[in-house]
């Protein structure tokens, strides 16, 4: 009897030394971070064990590192159900990059609880609950901007997509490892980046010139504190808001883009602030740029995207800041939007979206178009364009058309003025500076409003003209 089992009992050990050897094997391809090789034994085991807990934390780790993310979490889950230490670490980085931030912040705490009573260092882990943190916090003020149109480039000529009227200014290489600089439409001022002498980190760089040299650039002041490797800088027409990116602790993954705004009292800028959901996010996010002459903002990220290859974007800037309310908006559309998983979840004001697309497709195709004679150009749908004032077969549309004229004329002019209101406020005494200072508040604050009234009346006047156009 005993040799009728002499060799199905052979069989096994050698089945079962086999499997320990794989299993071994792959485990030191785990350790070696050669995740691409483990995953395919790991995912053989725990198909044969099912309730392995080890088996699926393995398997659903190295699904995340090779990216296979919702692959992984059913697998990471199931092991943090079974208490598997580093399974609530995974899970918490794998909830993290789904932006599920609650639920990251909760394993990762339990990480560190099951970390500590084996007595284990955690500290190294402070940096990652902060960036789990930030995310909650930055999920409560979603900002509700429309991005309507996104396309990916090759990273090296990433700048060939952005299409910029030269008012606005000219973004350029510098030639300097991907160091970028903005010169402002008038072209008297530029903003770089530049390597710190001695570092290798990046900060930004101001130069100057009246129409000869440009001057030696100076480092930017207030921003020492502001991250690391400070680039990609841009500066509203306004001359004070200053976009920029940046890594560090305020930084929820490489590079986030902040906002400033330049303090002429003290010649510094004020403590940055994070741009949150929907520009930044666990990637690399930068180049924020405003074209306020075709009412058109830029920037670029890698989520999600390959390597050597960015995805940019265009959205409709809002004149002030607009935000979901946390409270009452549908998780699912919340999280879709700051993730931009898809722009159209975006789309909510379908009038806003409409005219943007219609001044992208002219910003994008209208050098093909040479353009007419005329004192103007006003679009009005994708099919009509105008240039003369007899252009319109609305007469409303047409008088409304000369009172937008004269408020962006009026613009035009405060805005001017505004400038140099703030050059006498930056050079004067503190006696003159009170003095000034009521009238730049009122004049900035008259500035906001007309941009408003522009914006709502240049709505108005399209939809008088699609009116007239469809009764035809």
């Amino acid at each position: 009897m005993k040799k009728r089992y002499i060799l199905p009992l052979l069989a096994l050990c050698c089945a079962g030394g086999v499997s320990a050897q794989t299993l071994s094997q792959a485990q030191k391809w785990f350790n070696d971070k050669e995740f691409d090789k483990a995953k395919p034994v790991f995912q053989r085991l725990v198909k044969q064990s099912p309730s392995n807990a080890n088996y699926n934390f393995w398997y659903g780790a190295c699904c995340y590192e090779t990216g296979e993310l919702q692959e992984s979490v059913p697998y990471l889950e199931k092991s943090a159900e079974r208490k598997v230490i580093n399974g609530f670490l995974y899970l918490s980085k794998a909830y993290f990059d789904l932006y599920r931030f609650d639920e990251a912040i909760e394993n990762l705490e339990d990480h560190i609880y099951w970390m500590e009573r084996k007595n284990r260092d955690t500290s190294e882990l402070d940096t990652l609950m902060n960036r789990y943190r930030m995310g909650a916090r930055m999920m409560r003020g979603v900002e509700n901007v429309a991005v309507i149109d996104s396309f990916v480039v090759d990273k090296n000529d990433f700048l060939q997509a952005y299409k910029i009227n030269e008012e606005s200014g000219k973004v350029a290489f510098t030639g300097e490892s991907d160091c970028t600089e903005f010169t402002n439409g008038m072209k008297d001022k530029k903003i770089l980046a530049h390597r710190v002498p001695g570092t290798n980190e990046k900060a930004l760089y101001t130069s100057v010139t009246l129409g000869g040299d440009w001057s030696v650039p100076e480092k930017v002041k207030g921003l020492d504190e502001a991250g690391t490797d400070l680039n990609y800088p841009f500066i509203n027409p306004d001359g004070v808001t200053l976009y920029y990116a940046a890594k560090g602790e305020e930084s929820l993954g490489g590079y986030d883009i902040f906002i400033t705004r330049y303090d002429s009292e003290d010649g510094s800028y004020l403590k940055p602030d994070n741009m949150g959901f929907p520009f930044n996010s666990p990637f690399n996010d930068y180049l924020y740029v405003i074209d306020d002459f075709n009412n058109l903002g830029w920037f670029a990220s890698d989520r999600y995207q390959p390597e050597g290859k960015v995805c940019v974007y265009v959205f409709a800037p809002n004149s002030s800041k607009q935000v979901y309310d946390y409270d009452t908006t549908d998780p699912g559309l919340l999280t879709n939007v700051a993730m931009l998983n898809g722009i159209q979840h975006t789309w909510g004001d379908a009038d806003k979206v409409r005219i943007a697309k219609q001044q992208l497709a002219q910003v994008m195709y209208g050098e093909n178009e040479k353009e007419k004679k005329g004192d103007f150009r006003f679009v009005v749908d994708d099919h009509d364009i105008y240039h003369t004032l007899a252009d319109f077969r609305s007469e409303e549309a047409r008088k409304k058309y000369q009172l937008l004229q004269q408020k962006e004329k009026d613009l035009k002019a405060m805005d001017e003025a505004l400038v140099q209101i703030r050059a006498n406020y930056a050079s004067g005494n503190t006696e003159l500076k009170n003095k000034l200072t009521p009238g730049i508040l009122d004049r900035e604050k008259r500035v906001k409003e007309l941009r408003e009234e522009i914006e709502a009346l240049t709505l108005d006047i399209r939809n008088t003209e699609i009116k007239k156009l469809k009764n035809l």
